[in-house]
C-alpha cells in the first residue's frame, strides 16, 4: 500500500461534475486526484476477506442484542423495539453499507466502524474513481464491482417493490441529493421506476405515507437516519404503514456505535476488532471515546497517554462508547481510512469495492477528502 503522488487531469472539475459529483470542491477540493493510493492484489484480497467475515459477524451481533434486549444500552427507544423486531424477522430487503477500516498494508484490517444505514461517497466510490482509472491507468485495476452490483441487486429486488417502482428520499443536501440521485440510476438501469424528492416532502394522509402529489409511497429508500425517523413527528405511523422502507428498521442497530462493543464480546481478539466497551476505557491506555449516534467525526475523543483531541458537535447526549485506538498510519503526512462497500447479504459475497477519505488529523471528518486507488 503506497500513497503516489500524480498530477490532475487537465478540467477535472468538469470531468468528475459529467459523471455526477457537482460538489466536488470547497475550501480544498474534496475530490483529490493529486495523489492516489497503490495496492497489490493481496492487499486487495484481505480487504475484501475481512469485510466479507465481519458483515456475518454483523449479523450474529443483531440477533445477540435482540436476545439480550440492549437496546437502552444502545439508546434506542422502547417504541422502536416492535419495528426492529418485526423487520428482523420478515428480512425486507436491504441494499448496502460501509465499514470504516484502518489499514495500513501491513497488520489486519481494523473495523472503526460500519455505516450501515446512511453510508455516503458513493457515488466517488462507484463511479468517480472507476473513470479517473480508466482515463489515466487502463491497464490497471480497481477494488470496484460497486455499480454493477447495485444494478444486479434492484433486479433481484424487484418482486418485492410494489409496482415495480422505488422511490428516493433524503434531507435537502448536495451531499446526500448526490447519493440519492446515483441509487436512482442504478435503479432505473435495473428496469425500476424511480423518483427522488427532500424527505421533508413525505406526508402522511391518515392511513399511509405519501408523496407530494399525494401518491401512495410503497418502497421508498431513505437516506435519513432511523434514530431521526422513529423520533419525527409521522414516526408513530411507521408500525402500520404497510411502506417498505430500504434501508430496513433492523440496520439502526449496525449503524449505532453499540454494535462495536457488542462484537468485542462475541469475538473477543479477533484481528479485525479493536476492544471496544460500553463502560469506560478500563485498562486501555489509548483509547477514542465515540458517540452512540454521532455522525461525521463529531463529539470524538482520543486519548493517549499525555495527549488528547476532542471534535466538537452536537452529539453524546445519547451516551458514548470506548474503543482501543488503532493509531493511523500517515502517509505522506495525510491519514486514510479505508471505506469498504458491502451490497448486498449474499454469505461470504457482499465485498463489493473501496473508497479512501484522508485526513490531515487522526479523526476523520466532514472534512476529509476523497482520493482514488487502484491495483495490479
Amino acid at each position: 500500500m503506497r500513497r503516489i503522488a500524480s498530477a490532475p487531469r487537465e478540467n477535472w472539475q468538469e470531468k468528475v461534475e459529467k459523471v455526477g459529483l457537482a460538489w466536488h470542491s470547497g475550501q480544498q477540493p474534496y475530490w483529490n486526484e493529486a495523489a492516489f493510493y497503490e495496492f497489490t492484489a493481496k492487499e486487495v484480497e484481505v480487504l475484501q476477506a475481512a469485510t466479507n467475515e465481519l458483515e456475518a459477524m454483523t449479523l450474529e451481533a443483531v440477533q445477540h442484542i435482540i436476545d439480550h434486549r440492549l437496546y437502552a444500552q444502545m439508546a434506542i427507544p422502547e417504541s422502536a423495539v416492535p419495528l426492529i423486531e418485526r423487520s428482523w424477522e420478515t428480512d425486507p430487503p436491504a441494499l448496502y453499507g460501509r465499514f470504516d477500516f484502518a489499514y495500513d498494508g501491513t497488520h489486519s484490517p481494523k473495523l472503526l466502524e460500519y455505516n450501515a444505514d446512511t453510508p455516503t461517497s458513493l457515488l466517488e466510490a462507484a463511479v468517480v474513481q472507476w473513470h479517473w482509472l480508466q482515463e489515466l491507468f487502463p491497464q490497471r485495476d480497481q477494488f470496484n464491482s460497486i455499480h454493477e452490483r447495485l444494478i444486479a441487486l434492484w433486479k433481484e429486488l424487484t418482486p418485492h417493490l410494489p409496482d415495480g417502482r422505488i422511490d428516493f428520499c433524503s434531507l435537502d443536501d448536495v451531499e446526500d441529493g448526490i447519493t440519492v440521485a446515483y441509487l436512482q440510476d442504478t435503479a432505473q438501469q435495473a428496469g425500476l421506476a424511480a423518483s427522488c424528492f427532500p424527505i421533508a416532502e413525505v406526508g402522511w394522509d391518515g392511513r399511509t405515507f405519501v408523496g407530494a402529489d399525494d401518491r401512495a409511497l410503497g418502497a421508498v429508500f431513505k437516506l435519513y437516519p432511523w434514530e431521526w425517523m422513529v423520533r419525527d413527528q409521522f414516526g408513530k405511523h411507521l408500525a402500520t404503514a404497510s411502506t417498505l422502507w430500504i434501508e430496513p428498521p433492523w440496520k439502526m442497530m449496525l449503524s449505532n456505535k453499540g454494535i462495536l462493543p457488542v462484537l468485542w464480546k462475541l469475538f473477543p481478539r479477533h484481528p479485525n476488532l479493536l476492544e471496544a466497551s460500553f463502560d469506560g476505557p478500563g485498562l486501555m491506555m489509548s483509547w477514542v471515546r465515540k458517540p452512540l449516534l454521532g455522525r461525521e467525526g463529531a463529539n470524538v475523543t482520543m486519548h493517549q497517554p499525555g495527549h488528547e483531541i476532542q471534535t466538537g458537535g452536537s452529539y453524546g447526549g445519547e451516551g458514548f462508547i470506548y474503543q482501543e485506538l488503532a493509531p493511523l498510519k500517515p502517509f505522506d503526512g495525510q491519514f486514510p481510512v479505508i471505506g469498504s462497500w458491502l451490497i448486498g447479504h449474499e454469505e461470504g459475497n457482499v465485498a463489493a469495492g473501496m473508497g479512501i477519505r484522508e485526513s490531515a488529523t487522526p479523526i476523520t471528518t466532514n472534512t476529509s477528502q476523497f482520493v482514488p486507488h487502484l491495483f495490479g
